[in-house]
């Protein structure tokens, strides 16, 4: 008889990281989560989740580029190759942009310290009032 593998999402609030998304014209990463401190360092069977709210101020037609990347020192981040990214984009009337989480895992080439950056152009409008969360799921 076969079984259907169970997933935990469980959150783990010691290794979760909320920034305040960036001024317009800017990037900004997120502190970095260690994955040291995953199991001995295993990323496999751990999962990623990037949660962004609703961005009111986002310009329509604008796109907040969200990038996960690493670092081998939590000092010279780049992106993860191949790229993990997600947007959210302005919506028409005003509305800004609509909240947005997902979820990822990471490749196995991935370095020990993962952030995400958030990048808006010089003409999104002001979401600094706005914070997104990185948080790993275990």
């Amino acid at each position: 008889m076969a079984t259907t593998p169970h997933v935990r999402n469980i959150r783990d609030y010691a290794l979760e990281s909320t920034k305040a998304l960036p001024a317009a014209g800017a990037n900004v990463n997120c502190a970095a989560i260690d994955m040291e401190a995953v199991t001995g360092g295993r990323q496999e069977g751990v999962e990623f989740e990037l949660a962004v709210p609703a961005t009111p101020s986002l310009v329509e037609a604008k796109v907040i580029t969200f990038k996960v990347q690493d670092s081998a020192d939590n000092v010279t981040f780049a992106d993860i190759d191949p790229l993990i990214s997600t947007t959210v984009t302005g919506q028409a009337a005003a509305a800004g942009g609509a909240a947005k989480t997902v979820r990822f895992r990471l490749p196995s080439t991935a370095r020990r310290y993962i952030a995400v950056n958030a990048a808006i152009p010089a003409d999104g409008g002001d979401n600094t009032a706005v914070s997104s969360t990185l948080a790993l799921l275990g």
